[in-house]
């Protein structure tokens, strides 16, 4: 994944109690993240993002990217 591409769009995981709260990563066009270009607290984020799907986060969603 070019760092082009990351910085266009997000894999979004939404709060499914607190509309304003979630966790954003940069991701490519189809969803994918790069695991080795972030951060170890950013990876860790998520992994726990990706894990509380259906309980505390709804499926994340690849959007535009907000500068």
């Amino acid at each position: 994944m070019s760092q082009t591409a990351s910085c266009q769009f997000q894999l979004r995981f939404q709060s499914l109690f607190d509309s304003g709260r979630g966790f954003a990563f940069p991701c490519d066009p189809a969803g994918h993240v790069d695991l080795d270009h972030m951060s170890e607290r950013a990876r860790n984020n998520y992994f726990y993002a990706r894990a509380m799907v259906g309980r505390e986060l709804a499926m994340p969603e690849v959007e535009a990217a907000v500068h």
